[in-house]
């Protein structure tokens, strides 16, 4: 369980994938390895019977040419994705790394990660968001998925760039997932040495400042320089105008439960923190 997975799609994000995945690698001191899922295309249309308008003859002949087609498209996918790895590979060298791995397997995304998981230490992928501009609509089905499956770290690029985080944001809501998310989060050298902003969403009470300040408290000893924050309002505003004002940062965030914020990330209809945030997010369980 050591290895920096970057997933590559070739869209829009798929350079800043590479690049979060070679900081972290290079943070974890874990080998990076790419991989290219090629995923099962749509089924070609249902040729029917119409011999008694085209011939039987013709109609054999339009099957063996969607046959051809098939495999020809097939065939230009491999390419294209031999294609994309080895760029990828090239991409992560550039930036310091030895010379990665490269995977292309067949299948679903999600089923292919559930088979890497126990050598998964982290895994690296993008939000292809459906429409552009400040109002994106929808976010890729493959996030969502994957969040809910692995039971590893996920991190999401969400925007095509790539800047090196000069400090995190921890969503904290006090409860006993958000508590172990800071455990992990002190434990691990992927954010060491960065300055942390531990926020929380609710009324500023006494009863709210204690939780937030134990959190401190807790990065505190283990190295790390903490602030803390009590918004007011609804998460789904607070947490991103929060990251707006936060420069180049790091959103960390649980991935379940029942609290409202937890629900942001993956609720039951909609991951609306990653479809609003413009700065990557770390997942983690």
């Amino acid at each position: 369980m050591n290895k920096v997975y970057a997933c590559v799609d070739g869209r829009t994000t798929t350079a800043a994938v590479i690049d979060w995945a070679a900081w972290a690698a290079q943070r974890l001191s874990a080998p990076l390895e790419l991989l290219h899922v090629l995923e099962r295309p749509p089924e070609l249309p249902n040729v029917g019977d119409y011999s008694g308008t085209i011939g039987l003859g013709a109609q054999e002949v339009l099957l063996q040419q969607l046959s051809a087609l098939d495999e020809q498209r097939s065939k230009l996918a491999q390419q294209a994705g031999r294609d994309m790895l080895e760029a990828a590979s090239l991409r992560a060298q550039a930036a310091g790394l030895p010379v990665p791995a490269t995977h292309m397997r067949h299948g679903e995304l999600v089923d292919t990660l559930l088979e890497l998981e126990p050598e998964l230490r982290l895994c690296v992928l993008g939000a292809n968001h459906r429409a552009s501009g400040p109002r994106r609509l929808h976010l890729d089905h493959h996030v969502e998925r994957v969040i809910r499956a692995l039971q590893r770290p996920v991190l999401v690029a969400t925007s095509e760039r790539f800047a090196p985080p000069e400090r995190f944001v921890v969503a904290y809501d006090a409860s006993p997932t958000a508590r172990k998310m800071v455990d992990m989060v002190a434990a691990s050298p992927l954010l060491r040495d960065l300055p942390a902003l531990i926020a929380m969403v609710g009324e500023d009470t006494p009863e709210a400042q204690e939780p937030l300040a134990a959190a401190a408290e807790l990065l505190r000893v283990t190295g790390f320089s903490v602030q803390t924050r009590l918004l007011p309002g609804e998460p789904e505003s607070a947490l991103p105008e929060l990251l707006a004002s936060q420069g180049a940062a790091l959103l960390v965030m649980g991935a379940y439960g029942h609290s409202r914020i937890r629900q942001l990330i993956v609720g039951s209809t909609t991951t609306t923190l990653l479809r609003l945030s413009d700065v990557p997010v770390l997942i983690l369980r």
